[in-house]
């Protein structure tokens, strides 16, 4: 499994409970937003819409806020212009990371990125350093408990997954972004229920991290994600499950 997944899923249990609730809508609705900029505010039409909307309704986000933010995106109601900016860098023990980041002010973005950078022992490095190491897929992750392997790989694969993985605890599947909803509303019809069920980049190799780097990169990487205008960050590392969950616990 994926140790950036997983370190996601770890923290996420207990995301929607802790202070960080609105940052969390603050982030949703940017996000909603541009999207509603780019594709229009009918979720019906725009499939990155309805996922973001989905996400909304499970961070127990008012609609009004919701609506509020697609009105923006579309123009009906002013509101500030964002603009998505992709950053690569690195972390220690040469961990690649991919930034993805909604801003009003660029120049401001990067300098504070730079500053945590600085800080948490990573470095900011050019374009196409490490983008090719990563590619657009959705995700899907599943606890065991849920379905039997064989019943839920027939079931992920006959709605256009791409591939499907099991470790000791989880079933992963994967698919083309394309594809995603069609596999996750598969899934839901059948009464699955999904721990992280996204469209991500995946990295094509992992580098394993141990002891002190492995809690320097965890310790960038939140601090990253805790950014307000930080969407995304995704990584290559694979960290020990007791690293994870210690660094998880403790946050």
């Amino acid at each position: 499994m994926s140790g950036h997944s997983k370190w996601k899923t770890n923290k996420g249990k207990k995301a929607l409970a802790d202070a960080k609730k609105g940052a969390a809508y603050t982030k949703i609705i940017k996000e909603i937003t541009m999207c509603a900029r780019e594709g229009g505010g009918n979720p019906d039409n725009n499939i990155k819409l309805r996922t973001l909307m989905a996400r909304a309704k499970e961070a127990n986000m008012p609609s009004d806020n919701v609506k509020m933010a697609i009105k923006r995106g579309t123009g009906e109601i002013p509101g500030v212009v964002y603009e998505t900016v992709m950053y690569e860098a690195y972390g220690p023990g040469g961990v690649a990371i991919l930034i993805e980041a909604l801003t009003d002010n660029k120049n401001r973005t990067t300098a504070e990125l730079r500053n945590i950078m600085s800080k948490k022992n990573g470095s900011m490095a050019g374009a196409g350093s490490v983008s090719y190491m990563f590619t657009k897929k959705g995700y899907m992750l599943i606890e065991k408990s849920q379905a039997q392997e064989e019943e839920l790989m027939t079931i992920a694969l006959d709605a256009g997954a791409e591939d499907f993985k099991s470790d000791e605890k989880n079933y992963e599947i994967t698919t083309s972004p394309q594809d995603f909803e069609k596999v996750k509303e598969a899934l839901q019809a059948k009464g699955i229920k999904m721990q992280d069920a996204e469209v991500t980049m995946i990295p094509s190799t992992s580098i394993k991290v141990t002891g002190g780097d492995a809690k320097q990169v965890l310790a960038l990487v939140e601090a990253l994600e805790d950014h307000d205008d930080v969407q995304q960050v995704y990584a290559n590392f694979d960290i020990p499950d007791e690293i994870l969950e210690e660094m998880a616990s403790d946050n």
